[in-house]
């Protein structure tokens, strides 16, 4: 009697251990918004060559924020009506697994097409890009300025055979 108990008691403990483990991993394994947003974006282009410091990443940041912001204030309730419509859009098509783009197509200047910018507007942003792209340039070394440049350089024969 004491050897069945024994045994069974092995089994229900070996049973949780096991459970345990698929539970632990079935928690993990889900996405959750939350952890999707706290996990750092992966670099894309030629940004993930640079070898940036964190320094550097926290400053361009900072300055893309700063840059939004400012294109934001240029929108009329509008369009900024309108450009929340996209992206909830693209966030319903992407969470359905729908999303229409080809890896590395850029979605920005498509939804910008529908807002029926003024000539002054786009200006606007015209001169915020601008800047952006002289503030990120600052925070940059030389050889990175320089990767940089190569990088663009090489962008229409990069287009021309179909990589991003």
């Amino acid at each position: 009697m004491k050897l069945k108990a024994l045994s069974l008691l092995a089994g229900a403990i070996a049973l949780t251990l096991t459970a345990t483990s698929f539970a632990v991993n079935a928690q993990t394994a889900s996405p959750s918004p939350v952890l999707l947003a706290q996990t750092p974006q992966k670099e894309k282009g030629p940004w993930k060559e640079l070898g940036l410091t964190d320094a550097q990443k926290t400053q361009i940041q900072a300055i893309k924020r700063d840059s939004r912001t400012k294109m934001e204030a240029v929108f009329t309730p509008e369009q900024k009506a309108k450009l929340e419509a996209a992206k909830q859009a693209r966030q319903a098509q992407r969470q359905a697994g729908q999303d229409q783009r080809q890896p590395g197509q850029r979605q920005g200047k498509r939804g910008y097409a529908d807002l029926n910018l003024t000539e002054a507007q786009k200006t606007q942003i015209r001169q915020i890009r601008e800047s952006e792209k002289q503030q990120i340039q600052a925070v940059l070394t030389p050889e990175q300025r320089q990767k940089i440049e190569q990088f663009r350089q090489n962008a229409p024969s990069r287009r021309q055979q179909g990589n991003p």
